[in-house]
């Protein structure tokens, strides 16, 4: 007899937010409540091999093993085997995902396996055990994966984004928000200080002064902004902002829809504050491996 398991759950969060979180190793111990420690022994950009050591158990005992993982986000698959396999003959793992809805992602645990003779419980026994933890490791990630997308964030928890000029902050985001439909953030401007030209192809933008006094050239057409004064940029219009007051300006901005990939969400019609031509397509990508500005 081979134990076979089949276990999913639905998690109210877009399908990369949960990849990301359910398949970063080193934050397992904060996913799971049975994982003590990991340690990464050999990784690759598409597998790794790492030791996992769980909570000791009831009789004090504390089990460890070496696993290894191959993912590939873009079938949504990931395999796993056992590699010092302990009272298993093997151990086989697939991680699938399933996209239900822009906010809905399936994620299935299929287990193949089998007990040595002398293992302390048959392969029934483990079956059992298995599809009974499963469900309960399955609510916490949810659970945990959910709460993750309403988080708090404030302008000195993100890195600052200086390529086009001021102090530009993405607060949240699809990597660390799960956001699916845009993007938010803020940006600080000294006085007489601004953002170089750009444009978007794929996103609308809206721009709110929560203080100071701002200059937004739309297509070369200047237009005032005061304090507290909202502005909507639509898709594809060239915009430029300056702090045009004696104070700083502190600007928030939202864009959305998102582009199909990070690095196609803006494009530069001028030169970077300090540069002679416009970043060349690499600097920009580089520039902008998350959203990063207005």
């Amino acid at each position: 007899m081979f134990g076979h398991t089949d276990n999913f759950i639905d998690m109210e969060a877009p399908f990369g937010f949960v990849w990301d979180r359910t398949n970063d190793l080193r934050r397992w111990p904060e996913l799971f409540s049975e994982y003590a420690s990991i340690d990464i022994l050999d990784e690759t950009p598409t597998s790794a091999t790492f030791r996992l050591t769980m909570h000791p158990d009831e009789q004090d005992r504390v089990w460890s093993w070496v696993s290894e993982r191959h993912w590939d986000k873009d079938a949504r698959v990931v395999r796993a085997r056992r590699v010092e396999t302990g009272p298993f003959e093997f151990m086989n793992i697939t991680w699938t995902y399933e996209e239900l809805g822009p906010d809905t992602t399936r994620m299935r645990w299929v287990q193949d396996f089998h007990m040595r003779p002398e293992a302390p419980v048959d392969t029934a026994a483990m079956t059992e055990r298995i599809n009974r933890n499963s469900a309960v490791q399955m609510q916490l990630i949810k659970q945990r994966v959910e709460h993750a997308r309403r988080c708090v964030v404030g302008m000195d928890d993100v890195p600052s984004n200086t390529r086009r000029g001021g102090d530009l902050r993405t607060l949240l985001a699809p990597p660390n928000a799960g956001t699916s439909a845009g993007f938010c953030g803020a940006v600080r401007l000294e006085p007489g200080e601004g953002v170089s030209e750009h444009y978007h192809p794929y996103s609308e933008e809206y721009l709110f002064v929560a203080r100071g006094a701002l200059r937004v050239d739309l297509d070369g057409e200047p237009v005032a902004v005061g304090a507290e004064q909202a502005l909507h940029i639509p898709r594809n219009v060239r915009h430029r902002l300056t702090n045009t007051g004696d104070e700083q300006a502190l600007v928030v901005f939202q864009i959305g829809p998102l582009a199909p990939e990070p690095h196609l969400g803006h494009v530069d019609t001028e030169p970077y504050p300090g540069e002679t031509a416009p970043a060349a397509d690499g600097d920009r990508s580089a520039a902008l491996t998350g959203p990063g500005a207005t």
